[in-house]
């Protein structure tokens, strides 16, 4: 039950990271950016780096838009940006430099985030939406992605929004509807229709949601994005609906096709670890073991984690260095796996099909060679293609490298180093 378990749990981290390698994310205003060129309402705002220029545009929303209160959103990787204290209303332009001075700069914790948080760098100034009016302000939940059971987009919405979605889920899921959209028809008027009846909605705001609906469908196709995330969709008090905040990861795989979206990647959001593995073409994932990992193959990565566990260790990361594993790609990946004090040990499993093992072995030794000091024990299993002649490479280097034939004597030998 134990390796089934961790299998699992492993394919879960695994995949939430590969989503996020393969797909990009993008930061609120970025993403309300690309909504507002597809015809989405949104929340106005202006994103600014200094408290300065931070009150510089409270002022150009109040000539565009009148607004006299404004929201100070942080602006980072991040969903519970309100919980940390990241987002904040501003009464006067005194309150907007006060709270854009008190985030920027600061490591805004929140339930998605690092125990050491992440750096502000850049704030939005938003227009206030909840001003008062005819009805109540009412907030839900939107987001658009793939059903990868049906292979369909679909639209999951709830009356439930400002909420994290995962609560609403486990406890209301009765409140949580969904709407899939045929892709040989796309969204049709009737479902639209559907969606703001569910939601309570009627009259102007049932049209307004109606239209809401439909832009947000082209938006998420148009701009070939793996996810639209919309809490919360506001409904106001003069029934305009609209997005205040957007959570949005594009389609890395067709960036190609939108090169003005790619040049919005924000390295300084993403691990700079493996941002230097993604330069180099190497798939690499930080995990939080033990035991640095080398393999060729997601396939043979995953099992090659269990084995890990099941030897006493824990997985430091996901890395697969492809079918070219020459001396340079070896070398970059060990300083790569290395850099994380946190490795103990490092297993090099590859599967010589496409790739010879005995030139995977000899790159483990110039690699090794180039490097000099290596203060932690290396295990080097290779199966396949010439895997006899590349254990008796490494046997006869004379370098602190232990080689096995076997996933079963690798296992054996992660277990003796560790212990």
């Amino acid at each position: 039950m134990e390796f089934s378990f961790f299998l699992i749990s492993i394919y879960l981290t695994f995949e939430s990271h590969l989503t996020k390698n393969l797909g990009m994310n993008l930061h609120e205003y970025q993403g309300k950016s690309i909504l507002k060129s597809y015809g989405v309402a949104i929340q106005e705002g202006i994103v600014a780096n200094t408290p300065e220029e931070a009150v510089e545009a409270a002022k150009k929303l109040n000539a565009d838009t009148g607004t006299d209160w404004w929201v100070i959103k942080a602006q980072i990787h991040a969903g519970g940006r309100g919980k940390g204290g990241g987002v904040k209303l501003a009464k006067s332009l005194d309150d907007v430099k006060r709270i854009s001075d008190e985030i920027l700069g600061m490591m805004l914790i929140t339930p998605q985030t690092s125990a050491e948080g992440k750096l502000v760098s850049k704030v939005l100034v938003g227009q206030d939406v909840y001003y008062p009016g005819d009805s109540e302000p009412s907030e839900f939940y939107m987001s658009v992605l793939l059903n990868r059971g049906t292979g369909r987009n679909m639209i999951m919405y709830s009356t439930e929004g400002g909420m994290d979605i995962e609560t609403v889920a486990e406890e209301t899921p009765h409140l949580i509807f969904t709407e899939e959209i045929d892709p040989k028809v796309g969204i049709q008027g009737f479902q639209a229709r559907k969606i703001a009846f569910n939601l309570g909605l009627s009259g102007k705001a049932m049209k307004e949601m109606t239209k809401f609906v439909f832009a947000l469908v082209k938006a998420y196709e148009g701009s070939d994005s793996e996810m639209f995330e919309i809490n919360p969709v506001l409904k106001t008090s003069d029934d305009l609906i609209i997005a205040v905040d957007a959570k949005v990861t594009l389609d890395g795989n067709a960036l190609f096709r939108h090169k003005d979206y790619a040049e919005m990647r924000d390295t300084s959001e993403e691990d700079p670890t493996e941002v230097e593995a993604s330069e180099h073409e190497l798939n690499y994932v930080k995990l939080d073991g033990n035991v640095g990992c080398m393999v060729n193959g997601a396939g043979l990565a995953m099992a090659t984690m269990d084995i890990i566990k099941l030897s006493g260790g824990d997985p430091a990361n996901f890395l697969d260095v492809g079918g070219t594993a020459d001396a340079a790609r070896v070398e970059k990946a060990f300083r790569i796996i290395m850099k994380d004090p946190n490795v103990k040990a490092l297993l090099v499993n590859i599967f010589g099909g496409i790739v010879r093992c005995d030139r995977v072995a000899q790159g483990v030794i110039d690699a090794y060679k180039n490097i000099g000091d290596i203060q932690i024990p290396i295990i080097v299993r290779l199966q396949g293609t010439n895997a006899v002649e590349a254990k008796e490479l490494i046997d006869a280097s004379g370098l602190k490298v232990h080689s096995a034939v076997q996933l079963e004597d690798a296992a054996n030998l992660v277990s003796e180093v560790l212990a």
